[in-house]
């Protein structure tokens, strides 16, 4: 390869090849095949959203009882993106990138064959734990393959698998559960999958193992991080359908969490080989970043969890209809991100990522003046705003956090920028379900208190109502109690309106606050041409 004249030294990353060095297929074969890893785990994450009802009517489960299908993977998955930097200093880049992905190709399928609700749960924590280091490991991969006047272009790519995947995740898997079943959304991973482990053989080269530093590794860093991102993952999760602190559940999940945190933070610092080096969050661009890309997260996956629950509770949309609007998120993605790869490298990136920011946390506040008739056509144009804003967003925050650092810290830069961007799309969902259930109660005791039996307004149309179905043949008293219901679903529904509303305002504000934020940050562009020079 023409990155790589020399071999590296077991256990250490190889250095990006000199700016303005001519890359070759196989590169960009390893690159992309990367890029179709992390697109695929990011993928999963909310894959089986549009198809939770039928897997839980196959495994007799309750929708309480479901949620831990997501959690599961979710926590496997941010526990290993920490650890992906250890594993590739013991087994090479290409050893442990074909290797996971076969394991994850095999508990896909198992998930697609469970037999009932624990073993769908076991596999798709081991599911998690081998996907979710494709994440951090694509964005290695441009870092360490690419020199620097080509990573833009790598970056760019990497922010389409983090912004792509999520509004796909719900679209696709509606589409395959109603076309062939849901076991269909597990087994289709075998495509990219295949094609992953075909790039990593033809575009990287083999590379020494030295699996003897798992036995020298900070393994009581190592559990207490897993512990605390674990107890952290399950306390957002499942936090809002326990009623928070009033669960003894939550809070013995919230205190190990928080155990586990500190501990990590802890032992990091008192060794001088930690498996994941969190000193980076001591550099400023890098904080700032990674703090922005938590919020990001959160904008990120709370759009996405806020938008396919109204089309499908408000507007009655099918799976496959939500999908059709939730696409104009993903599509313009494709022909935006070019742009901003090349604006990248010729304007200050706080400009371009404020630019973002703005237009993701505008159409947010768009979407917070929905009502009851508002569905695909209405829903387009904020989707598709988004879609313009998200890659400004993404690919700037990739370029601040991984700005001078040296290749030995690439792997850790990588997995903590990734690991907090998860993070915060875990807070988001739990904040905005939340605010969600508490906004739809205080709505509804507002418009109950406008609309009462002494209202004439009310009284009016509950006349109407009882008439109205009294000339169908029914009976007085049942007209009225039918009135009555309607009046009721009508307040319930337009509660719900307006807690949906109140989700995207959120959103949409702290979108926008941290425009100021990204200004703490120092100056930076994408490399370009040959002097690379930031």
């Amino acid at each position: 390869m023409t990155s790589l004249t020399k071999a590296a030294a077991p256990g250490a990353m190889p250095g990006a090849p000199a700016n303005g060095a001519r890359i070759d297929a196989r590169t960009w074969m390893a690159v992309a095949a990367g890029m179709l890893g992390a697109f695929m785990a990011v993928l999963d994450i909310q894959i089986t959203n549009s198809s939770l009802r039928d897997i839980l009517g196959t495994l007799s489960a309750t929708q309480e009882e479901g949620s831990w299908i997501s959690t599961a993977y979710l926590c496997a998955e941010i526990v290993v993106i920490p650890m992906t930097a250890l594993f590739t200093r013991a087994f090479g880049a290409r050893n442990y990138m074909i290797g996971t992905t076969a394991l994850f190709l095999v508990f896909s399928t198992l998930c697609g064959a469970a037999w009932n609700l624990e073993s769908m749960i076991v596999f798709r924590m081991l599911q998690g734990f081998t996907g979710g280091a494709l994440i951090p490991m694509a964005m290695t991969l441009v870092m360490t393959r690419l020199p620097a006047s080509r990573r833009a272009t790598g970056m760019a790519i990497f922010g389409l698998t983090a912004t792509l995947a999520p509004a796909m995740g719900p679209t696709l898997g509606g589409y395959l559960s109603e076309l062939y079943g849901w076991p269909s959304i597990f087994y289709i991973n075998w495509v990219p999958g295949v094609l992953l482990i075909a790039g990593m053989i033809y575009g990287l080269d083999k590379e020494k193992t030295n699996a003897g530093m798992l036995v020298k590794a900070d393994w009581l860093g190592i559990a207490m991080m897993a512990m605390g991102l674990a107890c952290l993952t399950i306390f957002l999760e499942e936090g809002n359908s326990k009623d928070w602190f009033e669960s003894s559940f939550i809070v013995t999940f919230a205190a190990l969490s928080l155990t586990g945190i500190l501990g990590w933070v802890v032992v990091s610092f008192s060794r001088p080989d930690p498996f994941v080096n969190l000193r980076l969050y001591g550099q400023r661009n890098f904080l700032v970043a990674t703090v922005l890309s938590a919020v990001t997260g959160m904008g990120l996956y709370g759009s996405s969890f806020l938008l396919p629950l109204y089309l499908g509770q408000i507007a009655g949309y099918t799976p496959m209809q939500i999908g059709e609007v939730i696409a104009w998120v993903g599509l313009p993605q494709l022909i935006v991100m070019p742009f901003a790869a090349a604006l990248s490298s010729k304007v200050d990136n706080r400009i371009l990522c404020s630019f973002g920011l703005l237009l993701f946390g505008g159409s947010c506040l768009m979407n917070a003046f929905m009502d009851a008739s508002t569905g695909y056509d209405q829903l387009m144009v904020t989707q598709v705003i988004r879609a313009i804003g998200q890659p400004f967003v993404m690919l700037t925050l990739s370029n601040f956090a991984m700005q001078g650092l040296p290749p030995k810290d690439m792997p850790s830069a990588s997995s903590l920028f990734n690991m907090t961007r998860n993070l915060g799309g875990s807070i988001g969902i739990a904040l905005l379900a939340t605010s969600l259930t508490n906004r739809e109660h205080f709505h509804s005791a507002v418009l109950g208190e406008a609309v009462s039996n002494f209202a004439p307004a009310t009284q009016q149309r509950l006349d109407a109502l009882t008439q109205s179905f009294m000339a169908n043949g029914m009976a007085p008293a049942s007209a009225a109690n039918q009135a009555l219901a309607v009046v009721d679903r009508i307040v319930r529904r337009e509660s719900y309106v307006m807690a949906y509303n109140d989700g995207f305002w959120i959103i949409g504000i702290v979108l926008i606050g941290c425009i100021a934020a990204i200004w703490l940050a120092d100056k930076v562009k994408s490399p370009g041409g040959a002097s690379g020079a930031h």
